[in-house]
């Protein structure tokens, strides 16, 4: 389990990774968090139950979501399901607010004095559309001020790694610059760190961190592109109560 990671005072966040324990089979082995891949449904709810207590909050508690590759944000005000969106945001202090990935980059922020925070999940296309900069939005009509927000980006695949087509890369360049990178191969890729990055600066978000490991390149993660069908890891950010 990646460590746990202080955002602020009483707000935490963290990362799972693939053999945290868990019971799930391959190609879901083990702690896959992820409904809607293929993985038994109780395996899941285990799986979610042993990275809850792993991180030290209720499973009870976490806010999950329907990810659509959107630009949508939800507020929570109870645990449960956000609906079909890509980030979520609350002033609910008790909440622990979930994002899922398999290559796609997570975001987890905090303005730790106003009590806010979110989760988002920016894949290629909520990148494109500007997911994490909605989310700091949000937060920001829920009280907080970009200038204290702090922001912690997951592992995601790497510019270097995420090979796409020339149009590809063009379409989601024009919405971000940042986003164009050369692959190992000398060929067009996607680096959604750097876009998501820039976007979050533009945003006036205050601070800045990331784990810059690459999912495809690291066996203790999941990863859609290392070999589908995969299961998620999740990041988690929470305010204590």
């Amino acid at each position: 389990m990646s460590a746990v990671i202080e955002l602020g005072p009483g707000v935490r966040a963290g990362f799972t990774q693939r053999y945290d324990g868990g019971v799930s089979s391959a190609p879901f082995d083990s702690l896959n968090l992820g409904h809607g891949v293929g993985d038994a449904p109780g395996a899941v709810a285990e799986n979610r139950r042993t990275a809850a207590k792993r991180l030290g909050f209720a499973a009870e508690s976490v806010v999950w979501m329907d990810q659509v590759h959107s630009a949508d944000v939800a507020v929570a005000v109870e645990p449960g399901t956000a609906g079909r969106v890509d980030a979520v945001v609350s002033d609910r202090p008790g909440l622990v607010l979930a994002a899922l990935a398999a290559d796609c980059l997570l975001v987890l922020a905090a303005d730790a004095e106003a009590g806010v925070v979110g989760a988002a999940h920016s894949g290629r296309l909520g990148t494109q559309s500007g997911v994490a900069p909605a989310m700091v939005a949000r937060m920001a009509l829920l009280g907080a001020e970009p200038a204290r927000i702090s922001a912690v980006l997951g592992p995601a695949i790497c510019g270097r790694c995420y090979e796409v087509g020339p149009q590809v890369q063009a379409e989601v360049a024009r919405s971000v610059a940042e986003a164009a990178s050369r692959t190992r191969e000398g060929t067009e890729g996607i680096d959604m760190r750097a876009a998501v990055t820039a976007q979050l600066r533009a945003a006036d978000v205050g601070h800045i961190t990331s784990d810059d490991r690459c999912t495809l390149e690291s066996p203790e993660l999941f990863s859609h592109r290392g070999g589908a069908p995969t299961g998620r890891f999740a990041g988690f950010v929470w305010r204590r109560p």
